[in-house]
């Protein structure tokens, strides 16, 4: 009894010095990253297209102050701010637009790129239009870009902002499965429901392995919409909108803050 008593003590022990250290760790990280600045990056899931208050400056790029940058600047206020997501965005945009923010005082970087690369609006608006056959050939044909060209384009930008901002904590951001399966819902069948989400599967990993390799930090937001996708009782994304077509499939304020603000709060 004594032993076993022993080793339940022991065990609590590490383990409260273990939640001590990875406490102490995480707080750490997020004041560097308020030290030196946040610059966040990226596409529209980052600009925070579809959930409205856009700032009237920001123009096409459609900056939300309800996107989760704005959110997390606003909760802990960096010595320095810069919101460059923009709708749109793809790879290439980030490299010739987004990194005049990055320096070498830059704490933290936040950035979603990858998914208009990939060709998100056409596979969306094929999928919507079309035959599931056509909707799965066109999937096939968007993951096989993944698998060939966007590693590299990946690669590119992340080794753009490691150049520039040599001192950051960069917090990749991934994107949210769209569909709620097994339900009934008007709309696409669940055939393309569970092709469209397979591919969103398919290039979350392809973009966390990226980061990995860079040694970012890959925020996964599937497990926060998890219950909150298109066709479940609550959905944080829009479905199609033909008034204001762009804002179609893109996470509403909900998401922002629900779905995306908490893996970057966590991550930086």
């Amino acid at each position: 009894m004594r032993r076993s008593r022993l080793v339940v003590f022991v065990s609590s022990l590490l383990l409260a010095v273990g939640t001590a250290l990875t406490g102490a760790a995480t707080a750490q990280a997020s004041n560097n990253a308020v030290a030196g600045g946040y610059v966040a990056l990226g596409d529209s899931y980052s600009s925070g297209v579809g959930a409205g208050s856009y700032i009237s400056s920001s123009g096409d790029c459609k900056r939300s102050t309800k996107a989760y940058p704005y959110l997390w600047n606003a909760a802990h206020a960096p010595s320095s701010f810069t919101f460059a997501a923009c709708s749109g965005a793809r790879t290439d945009e980030v490299l010739a637009n987004q990194l005049g923010g990055l320096s070498s005082s830059t704490g933290l970087v936040s950035i979603s790129i990858g998914g208009n690369d990939a060709g998100f609006a056409d596979v969306m608006t094929t999928c919507v239009l079309s035959s599931d056959s056509t909707c799965l050939s066109r999937i096939n044909t968007a993951k096989a870009y993944v698998d060939s060209t966007l590693p590299g384009k990946l690669d590119a930008v992340y080794n753009a902002i490691r150049s520039k901002a040599p001192n950051a904590r960069v917090v990749v951001l991934g994107y949210p499965r769209f569909y709620k399966l097994g339900t009934t819902c008007i709309g696409l069948s669940e055939t393309k429901r569970s092709a469209i989400n397979a591919a969103a599967d398919h290039l979350d990993n392809a973009i966390a392995q990226r980061a990995a390799a860079h040694g970012f930090v890959f925020g996964d937001v599937r497990t926060t919409f998890t219950g909150h996708e298109i066709c479940s009782s609550s959905s944080w994304l829009r479905s199609v909108n033909w008034l204001n077509i762009r804002e179609s499939y893109h996470p509403t304020a909900a998401g922002q803050s629900g779905g995306y603000l908490p893996v970057l709060t966590n991550a930086a």
